[in-house]
Protein backbone atom coordinates (compact mmCIF):
# COMPACT_ATOMS: atom_id res chain seq x y z
CA UNK A 1 0.00 0.00 0.00
CA UNK A 2 1.09 3.73 -0.29
CA UNK A 3 2.63 5.20 2.80
CA UNK A 4 0.86 6.61 5.28
CA UNK A 5 1.36 9.08 7.67
CA UNK A 6 1.08 8.08 11.07
CA UNK A 7 1.19 10.86 14.67
CA UNK A 8 1.87 9.54 17.71
CA UNK A 9 1.02 11.90 20.85
CA UNK A 10 2.82 10.73 23.70
CA UNK A 11 5.10 12.01 26.29
CA UNK A 12 8.52 13.68 25.37
CA UNK A 13 10.32 11.08 23.15
CA UNK A 14 13.83 12.35 24.50
CA UNK A 15 12.80 10.34 28.07
CA UNK A 16 11.77 7.02 26.25
CA UNK A 17 12.90 3.38 27.72
CA UNK A 18 14.09 2.07 23.76
CA UNK A 19 14.21 -1.32 24.81
CA UNK A 20 10.59 -1.16 27.15
CA UNK A 21 8.59 1.68 25.54
CA UNK A 22 5.41 0.02 23.48
CA UNK A 23 4.89 3.63 21.62
CA UNK A 24 8.32 3.53 20.60
CA UNK A 25 8.18 -0.07 19.28
CA UNK A 26 5.14 0.80 16.97
CA UNK A 27 6.89 4.43 15.93
CA UNK A 28 9.62 1.64 14.44
CA UNK A 29 7.12 -0.89 13.28
CA UNK A 30 5.66 1.84 11.34
CA UNK A 31 8.93 3.16 9.64
CA UNK A 32 9.84 -0.59 8.86
CA UNK A 33 6.96 -0.38 6.71
CA UNK A 34 7.88 2.94 4.96
CA UNK A 35 5.29 5.03 6.73
CA UNK A 36 6.08 8.50 7.66
CA UNK A 37 6.21 8.89 11.24
CA UNK A 38 5.44 11.98 13.36
CA UNK A 39 5.91 12.62 16.71
CA UNK A 40 3.77 15.20 18.95
CA UNK A 41 3.00 16.48 22.76
CA UNK A 42 0.23 17.37 24.30
CA UNK A 43 1.67 21.23 24.85
CA UNK A 44 1.82 21.62 21.61
CA UNK A 45 -1.80 21.08 20.72
CA UNK A 46 -3.63 24.30 19.11
CA UNK A 47 -6.49 25.63 17.66
CA UNK A 48 -7.13 28.38 15.75
CA UNK A 49 -10.55 28.66 14.58
CA UNK A 50 -10.70 25.67 11.28
CA UNK A 51 -9.21 22.82 12.91
CA UNK A 52 -6.48 21.61 15.18
CA UNK A 53 -3.13 21.82 14.73
CA UNK A 54 -0.28 20.81 16.54
CA UNK A 55 3.45 21.43 16.23
CA UNK A 56 4.79 17.70 14.80
CA UNK A 57 8.13 16.88 14.11
CA UNK A 58 8.94 14.01 11.41
CA UNK A 59 10.92 11.43 13.26
CA UNK A 60 13.53 8.80 12.50
CA UNK A 61 13.87 6.39 15.20
CA UNK A 62 16.21 3.43 16.47
CA UNK A 63 16.89 1.19 19.16
CA UNK A 64 20.07 2.94 20.51
CA UNK A 65 19.77 4.48 23.55
CA UNK A 66 20.64 7.71 24.10
CA UNK A 67 20.54 8.57 20.35
CA UNK A 68 17.45 6.54 19.96
CA UNK A 69 15.61 9.46 17.18
CA UNK A 70 16.51 12.54 14.58
CA UNK A 71 14.07 14.91 13.93
CA UNK A 72 14.43 15.08 10.09
CA UNK A 73 11.49 18.07 9.43
CA UNK A 74 9.50 20.17 12.04
CA UNK A 75 6.65 22.37 11.71
CA UNK A 76 2.86 23.00 12.47
CA UNK A 77 0.34 20.58 11.12
CA UNK A 78 -3.58 20.50 10.84
CA UNK A 79 -4.49 17.17 12.84
CA UNK A 80 -6.42 16.15 9.82
CA UNK A 81 -3.24 15.42 7.76
CA UNK A 82 -2.61 12.98 9.32
CA UNK A 83 -3.86 9.07 8.26
CA UNK A 84 -3.74 7.97 11.92
CA UNK A 85 -2.73 9.12 15.26
CA UNK A 86 -2.33 6.90 18.45
CA UNK A 87 -3.50 8.99 21.52
CA UNK A 88 -0.21 7.51 23.47
CA UNK A 89 0.15 9.94 26.14
CA UNK A 90 0.80 8.46 29.78
CA UNK A 91 -1.78 8.05 32.38
CA UNK A 92 -2.87 10.34 34.53
CA UNK A 93 -5.82 11.42 32.20
CA UNK A 94 -6.30 14.69 34.25
CA UNK A 95 -8.19 17.67 32.28
CA UNK A 96 -5.35 18.87 30.07
CA UNK A 97 -5.34 15.20 29.27
CA UNK A 98 -9.41 15.59 28.54
CA UNK A 99 -9.06 18.80 26.90
CA UNK A 100 -6.57 16.98 24.34
CA UNK A 101 -8.56 14.58 23.43
CA UNK A 102 -11.51 16.98 22.79
CA UNK A 103 -9.02 19.06 20.86
CA UNK A 104 -8.11 16.46 18.61
CA UNK A 105 -11.74 15.90 16.93
CA UNK A 106 -12.00 19.13 15.57
CA UNK A 107 -10.07 18.57 12.14
CA UNK A 108 -13.10 20.31 9.74
CA UNK A 109 -14.75 17.03 8.72
CA UNK A 110 -11.71 15.04 8.10
CA UNK A 111 -10.43 13.07 11.21
CA UNK A 112 -7.62 10.55 11.11
CA UNK A 113 -8.07 7.21 12.08
CA UNK A 114 -7.76 7.53 15.99
CA UNK A 115 -6.20 4.73 18.06
CA UNK A 116 -7.74 5.08 20.50
CA UNK A 117 -11.07 6.98 19.82
CA UNK A 118 -10.81 10.18 22.36
CA UNK A 119 -14.39 9.85 23.09
CA UNK A 120 -13.79 5.90 24.09
CA UNK A 121 -10.85 7.20 26.22
CA UNK A 122 -12.82 9.74 28.25
CA UNK A 123 -15.71 7.18 28.61
CA UNK A 124 -13.36 3.79 29.72
CA UNK A 125 -11.64 5.07 32.95
CA UNK A 126 -8.97 1.96 33.21
CA UNK A 127 -9.76 1.47 36.92
CA UNK A 128 -13.83 2.06 36.56
CA UNK A 129 -14.44 0.79 33.16
CA UNK A 130 -14.23 -3.01 34.76
CA UNK A 131 -17.38 -2.31 36.85
CA UNK A 132 -19.25 -3.25 33.55
CA UNK A 133 -18.56 -6.45 34.01
CA UNK A 134 -18.80 -7.35 38.02
CA UNK A 135 -19.09 -10.99 37.29
CA UNK A 136 -15.36 -10.96 36.01
CA UNK A 137 -14.10 -9.05 39.08
CA UNK A 138 -12.91 -9.25 42.36
CA UNK A 139 -15.40 -8.28 44.62
CA UNK A 140 -14.62 -4.72 44.48
CA UNK A 141 -15.98 -1.26 46.18
CA UNK A 142 -15.84 2.35 45.30
CA UNK A 143 -15.91 4.96 47.90
CA UNK A 144 -14.36 8.24 49.41
CA UNK A 145 -16.65 7.31 52.73
CA UNK A 146 -14.02 5.96 54.94
CA UNK A 147 -16.89 4.05 57.00
CA UNK A 148 -17.61 2.31 53.90
CA UNK A 149 -13.94 1.24 52.93
CA UNK A 150 -13.53 -0.21 56.87
CA UNK A 151 -16.50 -1.75 56.48
CA UNK A 152 -15.17 -3.70 52.91
CA UNK A 153 -11.61 -4.49 54.63
CA UNK A 154 -13.32 -5.94 57.78
CA UNK A 155 -15.64 -8.25 55.58
CA UNK A 156 -12.54 -9.41 53.75
CA UNK A 157 -10.16 -11.30 56.12
CA UNK A 158 -7.87 -12.51 53.37
CA UNK A 159 -6.71 -8.94 52.68
CA UNK A 160 -7.85 -5.95 50.61
CA UNK A 161 -6.24 -4.26 47.72
CA UNK A 162 -6.50 -0.48 47.86
CA UNK A 163 -5.55 1.65 44.56
CA UNK A 164 -6.45 5.17 43.71
CA UNK A 165 -8.77 5.70 40.60
CA UNK A 166 -6.49 7.58 38.55
CA UNK A 167 -3.21 5.66 39.25
CA UNK A 168 -0.85 4.31 36.88
CA UNK A 169 2.27 1.98 36.75
CA UNK A 170 1.52 0.15 40.27
CA UNK A 171 1.90 3.98 42.03
CA UNK A 172 -0.66 3.84 45.43
CA UNK A 173 -1.50 0.41 45.44
CA UNK A 174 -1.21 -0.69 49.03
CA UNK A 175 -2.70 -4.37 51.02
CA UNK A 176 -4.44 -3.82 53.74
CA UNK A 177 -5.64 -6.14 56.60
CA UNK A 178 -8.27 -6.35 58.95
CA UNK A 179 -7.38 -4.86 62.13
CA UNK A 180 -4.25 -3.23 60.65
CA UNK A 181 -3.66 0.17 62.62
CA UNK A 182 -2.36 1.93 59.96
CA UNK A 183 -5.57 1.55 57.82
CA UNK A 184 -7.16 4.88 59.18
CA UNK A 185 -4.49 6.91 58.10
CA UNK A 186 -3.80 5.47 55.04
CA UNK A 187 -7.66 5.97 53.64
CA UNK A 188 -7.30 9.84 54.92
CA UNK A 189 -4.50 9.80 52.51
CA UNK A 190 -5.95 8.49 50.03
CA UNK A 191 -9.31 9.91 49.89
CA UNK A 192 -7.58 13.34 50.53
CA UNK A 193 -9.88 13.24 53.74
CA UNK A 194 -13.04 11.93 52.11
CA UNK A 195 -12.79 14.23 48.69
CA UNK A 196 -11.64 11.49 46.72
CA UNK A 197 -13.10 8.00 46.15
CA UNK A 198 -10.50 4.93 46.01
CA UNK A 199 -11.18 1.36 45.32
CA UNK A 200 -11.19 -0.93 47.75
CA UNK A 201 -10.63 -4.90 45.96
CA UNK A 202 -10.45 -8.02 47.74
CA UNK A 203 -7.08 -9.77 47.46
CA UNK A 204 -6.44 -12.29 45.41
CA UNK A 205 -4.16 -14.96 46.58
CA UNK A 206 -3.02 -15.91 42.91
CA UNK A 207 -1.14 -12.39 42.50
CA UNK A 208 1.85 -13.73 44.36
CA UNK A 209 2.68 -15.64 41.45
CA UNK A 210 1.86 -12.40 38.82
CA UNK A 211 -0.82 -10.67 36.77
CA UNK A 212 -1.14 -10.93 33.33
CA UNK A 213 -1.31 -8.11 30.66
CA UNK A 214 -3.22 -9.27 27.87
CA UNK A 215 -2.90 -7.17 24.54
CA UNK A 216 -6.41 -6.84 22.36
CA UNK A 217 -6.14 -5.33 19.17
CA UNK A 218 -9.86 -4.89 18.06
CA UNK A 219 -10.97 -7.27 20.92
CA UNK A 220 -8.83 -10.09 19.96
CA UNK A 221 -6.03 -11.03 21.94
CA UNK A 222 -2.50 -11.03 19.99
CA UNK A 223 -0.06 -11.54 23.01
CA UNK A 224 0.61 -11.46 27.07
CA UNK A 225 2.81 -11.04 29.44
CA UNK A 226 2.94 -12.12 32.78
CA UNK A 227 4.48 -10.31 35.52
CA UNK A 228 5.83 -11.47 38.96
CA UNK A 229 6.14 -9.23 41.93
CA UNK A 230 9.46 -9.24 43.93
CA UNK A 231 9.67 -11.04 47.44
CA UNK A 232 9.27 -7.68 48.87
CA UNK A 233 6.27 -6.25 47.02
CA UNK A 234 2.81 -6.83 46.16
CA UNK A 235 3.15 -5.11 42.50
CA UNK A 236 3.59 -7.12 39.70
CA UNK A 237 3.94 -3.67 37.53
CA UNK A 238 6.87 -3.63 35.71
CA UNK A 239 7.28 -0.02 36.48
CA UNK A 240 7.19 -1.35 40.13
CA UNK A 241 9.87 -4.36 39.72
CA UNK A 242 8.18 -6.92 38.26
CA UNK A 243 9.62 -9.44 36.39
CA UNK A 244 8.02 -10.17 33.01
CA UNK A 245 7.53 -13.55 32.18
CA UNK A 246 6.03 -15.95 29.58
CA UNK A 247 2.72 -17.21 29.13
CA UNK A 248 0.13 -17.97 27.11
CA UNK A 249 -3.64 -17.73 27.90
CA UNK A 250 -5.95 -19.83 30.14
CA UNK A 251 -9.48 -20.51 28.90
CA UNK A 252 -11.03 -18.54 31.31
CA UNK A 253 -8.82 -15.83 29.84
CA UNK A 254 -9.65 -15.97 26.38
CA UNK A 255 -13.77 -15.87 27.27
CA UNK A 256 -13.13 -13.03 29.69
CA UNK A 257 -11.22 -10.95 26.05
CA UNK A 258 -14.69 -12.48 24.64
CA UNK A 259 -16.64 -10.99 26.72
CA UNK A 260 -15.01 -7.30 26.51
CA UNK A 261 -15.03 -7.45 22.82
CA UNK A 262 -18.12 -5.98 21.66
CA UNK A 263 -17.95 -3.08 24.21
CA UNK A 264 -14.13 -2.32 23.19
CA UNK A 265 -15.08 -2.44 19.98
CA UNK A 266 -18.56 -0.22 20.26
CA UNK A 267 -16.45 2.39 21.70
CA UNK A 268 -13.04 2.77 19.23
CA UNK A 269 -10.98 1.08 21.43
CA UNK A 270 -8.75 -0.73 19.49
CA UNK A 271 -5.31 -1.20 21.43
CA UNK A 272 -6.30 -2.40 24.81
CA UNK A 273 -4.54 -3.33 27.59
CA UNK A 274 -6.26 -5.87 30.11
CA UNK A 275 -5.61 -7.04 33.20
CA UNK A 276 -6.09 -10.37 35.06
CA UNK A 277 -5.12 -12.27 38.04
CA UNK A 278 -5.96 -15.53 38.50
CA UNK A 279 -9.41 -16.18 36.98
CA UNK A 280 -10.75 -12.02 37.65
CA UNK A 281 -10.44 -9.29 35.25
CA UNK A 282 -8.61 -6.27 37.37
CA UNK A 283 -7.93 -3.50 34.83
CA UNK A 284 -8.80 -1.92 31.44
CA UNK A 285 -5.91 0.25 30.30
CA UNK A 286 -7.05 2.06 26.99
CA UNK A 287 -4.25 5.31 26.94
CA UNK A 288 -1.11 4.02 26.63
CA UNK A 289 -1.16 0.03 27.50
CA UNK A 290 2.51 -1.07 27.95
CA UNK A 291 3.99 -4.75 27.12
CA UNK A 292 4.49 -4.77 23.65
CA UNK A 293 8.24 -5.35 23.85
CA UNK A 294 8.48 -7.34 26.49
CA UNK A 295 5.99 -9.94 24.86
CA UNK A 296 8.27 -9.97 21.80
CA UNK A 297 11.38 -10.17 23.45
CA UNK A 298 9.92 -13.21 25.38
CA UNK A 299 8.29 -14.96 22.25
CA UNK A 300 10.52 -13.72 19.22
CA UNK A 301 7.52 -12.12 17.51
CA UNK A 302 5.86 -8.62 16.98
CA UNK A 303 2.94 -7.51 18.46
CA UNK A 304 2.71 -4.29 16.91
CA UNK A 305 2.05 -5.79 13.30
CA UNK A 306 -1.39 -6.53 13.95
CA UNK A 307 -1.61 -3.37 15.35
CA UNK A 308 -0.03 -0.94 12.43
CA UNK A 309 -2.06 -3.53 9.81
CA UNK A 310 -5.15 -2.47 11.56
CA UNK A 311 -4.31 1.22 11.17
CA UNK A 312 -3.83 0.43 7.57
CA UNK A 313 -6.66 -1.54 6.91
CA UNK A 314 -8.77 1.58 8.81
CA UNK A 315 -6.57 4.27 6.94
CA UNK A 316 -7.58 3.14 3.22
CA UNK A 317 -11.16 3.41 4.15
CA UNK A 318 -10.58 7.02 5.27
Amino acid sequence: MAPLTLGFLMDPLEHVRVDHDSTFALMLEAQRRGHTVRYLEQSWLSYTGTCAEARMRTVKVRREPGRHFDVLEESVRPISSLDALFLRKDPPVDVEFLHATQLVELCAGRPPVFINSPQGIRDANEKLFTLNFPDLMPETCVARDKSVLQDFIRQHPGGTILKPIDGFGGKGIVFVSPGDRNTRSLLEIMTSHGRESVIAQAYVPQSRQGDKRIILVDGEPVGAVLRVPSEDDHRGNMAAGGTPVKTTLTEREKQICARLKPKLQERGLLLVGIDTLGDFLTEVNVTSPTGLAEIDALNGCCVEMPIIDLAERLAAKR
